[in-house]
């Protein structure tokens, strides 16, 4: 187990009471708990800022497979960066429309393009970039 450190902060009270209804709500059973996780947020952000590491994400996309060529045009960029996808899910959400969620590895950079080219495909609907890590930089 990791070595603890205890700090104090000093917060209006007003914001405290806010954050522990949230977190109750979240089924937090402490704030530390909390707190820890609102710090490792703010580390992966900051992994995503730097460029320097490798990161993963996730990106969903929703869009109408009727739609002439999308399909064909969705796997032709997959098939283009097989170094960086691990693996895709389609689901198919009604008689029209699918939902895929593509799971990308690589720099910020690059995950970035390619979530950007996917969601910024004629025929998408709704398409979400979910940044996250690898989990190696954190405690």
């Amino acid at each position: 187990m990791a070595k603890l450190k205890r700090f104090g902060v000093s917060i209006p009270s007003e914001l405290v009471d806010a954050f522990d209804r949230l977190i109750e709500r979240k089924g937090y059973r402490t704030r530390s708990e909390a707190v820890r996780d609102l710090m490792r947020d703010a580390l992966v952000e900051s992994e995503w800022e730097s460029d320097t590491g490798e990161v993963v994400g996730t990106v969903t996309i929703v869009y109408d497979h009727e739609m002439r060529e999308l399909a064909r045009t969705l796997t032709h960029l997959q098939h283009h960066h097989l170094e960086s996808i691990i693996c895709t899910t389609h689901v198919h959400l009604d008689e029209h429309h699918c939902m895929e969620v593509v799971v990308l590895r690589g720099s910020a950079q690059q995950v970035r393009a390619i979530a950007d080219k996917l969601i910024s495909t004629r025929g998408v609907k709704h398409g979400k970039l979910v940044c996250t890590t690898t989990g190696k930089s954190l405690a």
